[in-house]
């Protein structure tokens, strides 16, 4: 049954994923056809270069190595491309609409084609290559928060979230140094990893030995992280002994009280619902806490807010959305999320939604930045 799904999914995408690169080289064919040796070019790269985001997946899945590794970085930023030429070419179709009913547009010749054509991949490469270095430029957001409940010691703790590292082929060894930099930077008193630590399957992050300078994370309180949808698409078997080889405490519906008296709640992702234990109700993990004391909640999807709010925790983290990652996609996330970035509150619940560190696909972000949360909380004293 779950072969049966997975195949449905994968025909699904692939239409999707054909039809949009079949419209982008009709329309491009028209543009670039100015001698047979331009069209000839055209046809060959086009699809070689459209052929690069499946092909990169099968073949870091089947043996990962530098060649695979670059096939699959093409043809992620492939789909940056998909996106913003798409929206070119149907922006410039419903002006030749226009055009068939009032005649404003003088008759375009071949050269006049060939010429446009290049004005709009010039100016998509632009925002590509504006977006990816956007992607590289990580924001370090300091959110001031009171919660009027003790803890033991000091009053002040400093918390340092980070989601969606998405470690793996297009995401190495210079970002994960950056992150422990930026601990280092911050000295916090505890580090959560809110999810997709690992960008999918698990060859690309065990071949570069990805995950060690975490390690080096030293904090007064620790380190701990939960599971993202991502660590489920790599495969979960393999992914979390991984975790824990980096001694990254992993939370799966699980409570720990730290010190200080704060009860930090790590949630397993909804994605484990696929085909293993269904996350727990919020409800039965917080059974049996101290309710005088902090309650820290990390849930990867922010979905079912009020389940929190309800709950009365003090803090809820989550990441997943990207906050869309690439405009307009902001506006898909907002429509699926109650809280797509940013922070909110619920009655006594504080809530925050990373846009996350890394990137899923092509290493852009148009419209957000990549961040790194740190939480100043106050206690009572």
């Amino acid at each position: 049954m779950r072969s049966i799904s997975f195949l449905i999914f994968f025909g699904i995408v692939m239409l999707i994923y054909s039809s949009a690169n079949y419209y982008l080289f009709v329309r491009g064919l028209k543009a670039f056809s100015l001698t047979q040796s331009y069209r000839r070019w055209f046809i060959v790269i086009f699809w070689t270069v459209a052929a690069c985001f499946i092909a990169g997946n099968f073949l870091e899945r089947l043996a990962s190595s530098v060649l695979s590794e670059w096939i699959y970085r093409i043809g992620s930023f492939w789909i940056a491309y998909m996106l913003y030429l798409g929206m070119a070419v149907i922006l410039i179709d419903m002006v030749r609409i226009l055009n068939y009913f009032f005649h404003f547009l003088p008759q375009f010749s071949e050269i006049m084609r060939f010429r446009l054509g290049l004005i709009v991949f010039s100016v998509v490469s632009l925002i590509v290559i504006g977006g990816h270095i956007n992607a590289l430029w990580i924001n370090v957001k300091e959110i001031p928060l009171t919660i009027h409940k003790k803890v033991t010691g000091s009053p002040e703790v400093k918390i340092l979230m980070a989601s969606d590292i998405h470690l793996g082929a297009l995401i190495g060894e210079r970002r994960e140094k950056r992150l422990l930099d930026i601990v280092r930077e911050q000295k916090p008193d505890l580090v959560l990893l809110c999810g997709d630590l690992i960008d999918g399957e698990i060859a690309p992050v065990l071949r570069k030995n990805l995950g060690r300078h975490l390690q080096e994370i030293r904090t007064p309180l620790g380190v701990y992280a939960i599971l993202g949808n991502h660590e489920y698409i790599g495969g979960i078997d393999k992914t979390l002994p991984y975790l824990e080889s980096i001694n990254i405490k992993v939370l799966i519906d699980e409570t720990v009280t730290l010190p200080d008296g704060i009860q930090l709640v790590g949630r397993n992702d909804r994605s484990s619902g696929r085909g293993a234990k269904a996350p727990e109700p919020l409800a039965e993990l917080l059974s049996g806490i101290d309710r005088t004391k902090p309650v820290i909640v990390m849930n990867h999807q922010p979905f079912n807010l009020q389940e929190a709010a309800d709950a009365n925790v003090d803090l809820h983290l989550s990441g997943h959305t990207h906050h869309g990652q690439m405009w307009p996609m902001n506006y898909i996330t907002q429509a699926m999320f109650e809280l797509s970035w940013g922070y909110l509150k619920k009655g006594n619940t504080n809530f925050y939604v990373s846009s996350g560190y890394g990137t899923w696909g092509p290493s852009v972000r148009i419209g957000n930045r990549p961040e790194v949360v740190v939480f100043k909380l106050k206690f009572d004293e």
